[in-house]
């Protein structure tokens, strides 16, 4: 009996295991907040390594190459930038590609929307820097559609990062993932789709792997306290 337990037991250990090695903590701090400095940051980093996650995603050219230097885990390097349109841009400048990996971003987060930048649209920019550069890109979508036309221009991987935050989506942000996104990736897509937007509890992390998903990015829930504090307080009042 003792045996089958331990047999059981360490399976359960496994899994856990797998699902955290699979889960990629975004590391940023908004203005506003008191962790918006670089040393904040890079502690958020080193804690979610000590609790057991497989990589980092960082925003800044100084923040990432600093958190690459002292946490050594695989870092998804990005700069955020802003369209015309007001809405939020990630990576939309070959400069700012060639930054991040000068300073070794194990891959580079690229806005694979529409929206033009550069004088192309996200899935020609993708196109240009994939046969420009050597370097792993995951494609941040916020459609179906943008995800099919990034794989078809080079991305290695497809995120749902921009779902719900860009014109064409905001119906999408209902608080909640979109896991009727995930799942149409997951039938079109061959290479390895990321799950990230709105995921607030192990819960909602475990389902996207078990869905296929080859990893999760989860950041607010993680290390923006002052979200995590608002959320129990608007349930309890």
């Amino acid at each position: 009996m003792c045996a089958v337990l331990c047999v059981v037991l360490e399976e359960n250990i496994n899994y856990k295991l797998m699902i955290l090695t699979k889960l990629i903590v975004s590391c940023q701090a908004e203005p506003g907040s008191p962790f918006n400095d670089i040393n904040s940051v890079v502690k958020f980093a080193l804690s979610a390594k000590i609790g057991g996650a497989g990589g980092i995603r960082s925003e800044g050219i100084s923040r990432t190459k600093k958190i690459i230097e002292e946490v050594g885990l695989p870092t998804i390097g990005l700069i955020k930038r802003k369209f015309r349109d007001g809405f939020v841009g990630i990576t939309i400048k070959e400069r700012d590609v060639v930054d991040l990996i000068e300073i070794g971003s194990t891959i580079i987060a690229i806005d694979g929307t529409n929206r033009i930048r550069e004088g192309m649209n996200g899935y020609d920019f993708i196109s240009k820097i994939k046969k420009k550069y050597d370097c792993k890109i995951m494609a941040d979508v916020s459609t179906f559609e943008e995800g099919i036309q990034c794989e078809e221009n080079g991305a290695d991987f497809i995120s749902t990062t921009l779902n719900g935050y860009t014109p064409w989506t905001i119906k999408d942000n209902n608080g909640q993932p979109n896991f009727s996104l995930i799942s149409h990736l997951l039938e079109k897509i061959k290479k390895p789709v990321v799950a990230e937007g709105r995921i607030a509890n192990p819960l909602q992390a475990s389902e996207m792997i078990s869905k296929g998903c080859s990893h999760v990015v989860v950041g607010s829930f993680i290390t923006r306290p002052h979200l995590i504090t608002k959320a129990f307080v608007e349930l309890l009042n």
